[in-house]
């Protein structure tokens, strides 16, 4: 009977909770979540208007599914506090906005992925392990708290790989820049030319700085908003330095020029330091994998031999 009213009041909360949802979600109209579908080509966004022919065209997962998915997500996304949403937001942004997520769709991942770990701890714990009431309401529990957070590590590790691809583009970046400048272009074409050809996360964010542009931000905006969302020194320090020469009147060629060669000495130092690293990473495996089966392979044959002459001894 415990486990029925448990399973009971499981199914009971997450129907209110929807229905709550349903209630409480705002309309959007947002401005962040505006220009995000305008950079990320959400066909919901209003400056992209889907005509008639090409919704002929999706299929039934593009035109049913994936729009119901969304939905869903933003109406769970709808009961969090709004205290940390900024926050969030630009955590988002740093990660290129992966499959156009907004801050009401992560927000309602992180409880669909809880209520699924939910029902998880409760299988486990309950049904495959037969514990007791109490273990499985902490089975219960810590899994629901294990799927709450798993959203946000897999945001984290979206936000180090977007940024190690910057770090590892930027120095070549750099050189077509240059090279663009001084063949006679401005620096918003050479954006566009080194756009044109690459595509990767350093790329996006030059698409994003001129779309902005475009949008009526001036560039100043535009490139401190990308340093801001980046977060990263060396991107930093480049934007800062292209900033303070269009500023004083200086060549932007001759600025980008030094920043690529120091951008060069740092991936040179990294490159150093990971090697000098190399050597204290392989012990681990050394160790604990390959010693093992080493040990195993030479010494395994002479075990019985010892085993036996242990037991002779003893007699």
């Amino acid at each position: 009977m415990p486990y029925d009213i448990i399973l009971g009041l499981s199914v009971g909360l997450s129907v209110l909770f929807f229905l709550v949802g349903r209630r409480l979600a705002r309309a959007p109209g947002k401005e962040a979540d505006q220009l995000g579908r305008y950079l990320t080509g959400d066909p919901d966004a209003a400056s992209h208007p889907v005509v008639g022919d090409s919704i002929s065209q999706l299929g039934f997962a593009q035109r049913v599914l994936v729009p119901f998915w969304r939905d869903a997500l933003e109406r769970l996304g709808g009961l969090s506090v709004q205290r940390n949403v900024e926050g969030l937001a630009k955590r988002i942004d740093t990660a290129g906005r992966p499959y156009s997520l907004t801050v009401l769709n992560f927000l309602g991942l992180k409880y669909f992925a809880a209520l699924v770990f939910l029902l998880i701890g409760f299988l486990l714990g309950v049904v495959v392990m037969k514990q007791s009431l109490p273990i499985g309401a902490l089975f219960t529990f810590a899994f629901a708290g294990v799927g709450f957070y798993l959203p946000n590590f897999w945001l984290g590790a979206l936000i180090a790989n977007r940024r190690g691809a910057i770090v590892r583009a930027l120095p070549d970046a750099l050189d077509m820049l240059v090279v663009t400048i001084e063949a006679g272009q401005s620096f918003d074409q050479a954006l566009k030319r080194v756009s044109a050809r690459w595509y990767n996360p350093l790329t996006e964010e030059f698409n994003r700085i001129l779309t902005e542009i475009v949008l009526g931000r001036t560039r100043r905006e535009a490139l401190m908003a990308a340093a801001d969302r980046i977060g990263l020194p060396d991107m930093s320090n480049l934007i800062s330095a292209i900033l303070q020469a269009d500023q004083l009147g200086v060549s932007i060629g001759d600025v980008l020029r030094v920043q690529a060669s120091q951008l060069r000495t740092l991936r040179r130092q990294r490159a150093e330091t990971l090697a000098r690293e190399a050597s204290i990473k392989m012990l681990f495996p050394l160790v604990f994998l390959i010693f093992p089966a080493m040990f195993a392979v030479l010494l395994g044959p002479a075990i019985p031999l010892i085993l036996t002459t242990f037991m002779t001894t003893m007699r």
